[in-house]
């Protein structure tokens, strides 16, 4: 899925994404080691999962949400902006 993933990056996010048969969806979270100390990969993913709330999400599709560093520290509004962004234009028909 990762490989053959349909693949969209807007400012510090990159959004992989494939359709699925029958199969709910689905959302992962990724912050490696170059967003910082676990504290910061953390707080990442707590903001990613947060914006996943609030952007409308194709059902049966997975989507794995890549962080980097500019995650930790971004505006909210503007993460949000990012993630709906990169989740439309990497739609898969």
């Amino acid at each position: 899925m990762y490989r053959t993933g349909s693949r969209s990056r807007k400012g510090g996010i990159t959004v992989v994404q494939a359709p699925q048969e029958a199969a709910p969806t689905e959302v992962g979270f990724v912050a490696g080691k170059k967003v910082g100390n676990a504290v910061a990969r953390n707080r990442a993913k707590r903001r990613l999962r947060a914006a996943v709330r609030r952007v409308r999400l194709a059902q049966g599709t997975t989507y794995i949400i890549v962080a980097d560093r500019t995650v930790v520290d971004v505006p909210f509004a503007t993460l949000v902006g990012w993630l709906e962004s990169a989740v439309h234009d990497g739609a898969v028909r």
